[in-house]
């Protein structure tokens, strides 16, 4: 598989908004000519080599190992004599001599330092330290997690910048010792649910594919209580040896119109190949609502598909007779086997989105457009995926309302580790609220940052809360309100529930 970077590609790190990294995006971009514009000639690569972040040159099947690439070039020094020197270039371009030999993830900063000393411009001025700083702090996407396919055999790898090529023999064999961590907890088969509630989750639910980087762990659904405790400050430790098996958690409010499907998408980790400003922290969940009309069928029709990344919904429509009001229409729902809308989910910092402007896989053609991926569907079990580019694999559907609802009010807070950061739930628009006081607004979590991950009514969308049309945890607790306010939606409409015990209405 081959596997072509460009500079486009660092529009992607992850960081908490979605202007913050679009925008260090284009800043980098300008990096790639820092020397022209600071009056110094480019750096001329004459060698590349390849590492493993290990030093090991041999990895089992399915299993994945760190390639970090190496840019050796010529500089003048200051007497204007070309001197040997590494450099801070790239990213290169990586690919497999043989496509089907693996996989490559998308390209990253490899965590640590080898000590080497690398060529940097030596302007003094202030413009020159800030562009400095910035190529040091996200320039160096500098490796890629080779996956290995089933077969056993030399795989060659290589790398190439500026029409200079460097490669490495990696040895699959089923000998080779695991470097992936045994699995401490296994998950025993859900009792099965009668409720039509969970007929029509089922029927609607997401084809979901999970694009993967370089923990790819962090990256597979999982349930809250993946390392068998119901602690949330101690996820991040317990990762590697969690259980990797596929949950989706979910729960449907109804309207007297409409139903609302609300699906969460739990990892234990929510991290980067740079942890700066919170960027990273322990525990992710992010989700989508998808509208289904009431319209005398079983199952109903779906009206439109709201995501959420990054403090910001994303709305997709089905029925072209949604439109925009306070939020545009980002795109439009794509289907497998018609019923079941197409997800993609970062890696890292794991937004939500469907496959389009945002989202980087294509149905199509099954393939991630950056790198590795996992596609899940809904099986009724939960499997684990068998290595990070694994396809349909089976999720089970875990009731939010028993797992997490019901722990997560104040008068249980002492029961154990699950939440914190209470507040009281304050909605616009004179709107029905919980019987308790005060809620739970994240996930108890410490590493990297404190209470970041967030249950659904833990959420807000940037916008709407400015506006004050939604305030926090508005948007799925109340989910026939929001809609109405954030798009304008055909007649008939209902904002009175039949169903919604997040609110005492049952």
């Amino acid at each position: 598989m081959q596997y072509g970077a460009s500079i486009t590609l660092l529009k992607y790190f992850q960081f908490g908004d979605m202007h913050r990294y679009l925008l260090t995006g284009c800043v980098l971009s300008l990096l790639l000519s820092t020397d022209a514009l600071l009056g110094q000639p480019p750096a001329r690569v004459t060698a590349i080599k390849l590492r493993t972040e290990t030093g090991a040159l041999r990895v089992h099947p399915f299993e994945s190992i760190a390639i970090q690439v190496v840019i050796y070039g010529e500089q003048r020094d200051s007497s204007g004599r070309f001197v040997r020197t590494r450099l801070q270039r790239g990213p290169a371009t990586f690919f497999l001599q043989d496509p089907d030999a693996g996989w490559l993830s998308k390209p990253f900063r490899l965590q640590g330092n080898d000590g080497a000393v690398i060529y940097q411009s030596q302007q003094s001025d202030l413009f020159s330290r800030q562009i400095n700083f910035a190529r040091d702090e996200y320039l160096s996407l500098d490796a890629v997690m080779f996956t290995a396919s089933r077969f056993e055999g030399e795989v060659e790898l290589s790398a190439t910048l500026d029409g200079v090529i460097g490669s490495i023999t990696i040895e699959v064999d089923a000998n080779a010792p695991s470097l992936v961590s045994k699995e401490e907890t296994t998950f025993e088969a859900e009792k099965p649910s009668k409720s039509h509630y969970r007929k029509l989750a089922e029927y609607h639910s997401p084809y979901v594919a999970q694009e993967t980087w370089f923990q790819p762990k962090s990256d597979y659904l999982a349930r809250f209580d993946l390392d068998g405790d119901k602690r949330g400050d101690n996820n991040w430790e317990n990762t590697p040896v969690g259980s990797s098996q596929a949950y989706v958690y979910y729960t449907v409010v109804e309207s007297e119109t409409h139903w609302f499907l609300i699906y969460n998408f739990f990892h234990p980790r929510d991290y980067s190949d740079k942890c700066v400003a919170a960027s990273c922290h322990e525990n992710d969940n992010e989700g989508l609502i998808l509208t289904v009309v009431k319209d005398g069928s079983e199952y109903g029709k779906p009206l439109v598909m709201e995501t959420f990344a990054h403090n910001k919904i994303y709305s997709y429509r089905i029925d072209w007779n949604v439109q925009d009001k306070l939020h545009d229409i980002d795109g439009e729902v794509v289907f497998y086997q018609e019923t079941h809308p197409v997800v993609f989910i970062q890696s890292g910092g794991h937004g939500v989105y469907a496959p389009d402007k945002y989202g980087r896989y294509s149905l199509e053609k099954d393939i991630f457009l950056s790198g590795t991926g996992v596609t899940y569907i809904y099986k009724s079990e939960a499997e684990r995926p068998r290595h990070p580019a694994d396809r349909l694999v089976g999720y089970e559907l875990l009731p939010i309302y028993e797992h997490w609802w019901l722990p997560a009010h104040e008068d249980r807070r002492m029961s154990g580790h699950m939440f914190s950061s209470y507040y009281s739930y304050q909605p616009f628009g004179g709107r029905p609220r919980p019987q308790y006081t005060k809620i739970s607004g994240a996930f108890l979590g410490r590493m990297h940052g404190v209470n970041e991950a967030k249950p659904f009514w833990g959420w807000h969308d940037g916008r709407s809360r400015k506006k004050q049309v939604l305030s926090t945890g508005q948007w799925a607790l109340d989910p026939a309100y929001a809609l109405s306010r954030n798009l304008t939606i055909p007649e008939p409409f209902s904002l009175e529930y039949v169903f919604n015990p997040y609110l005492g209405i049952e």
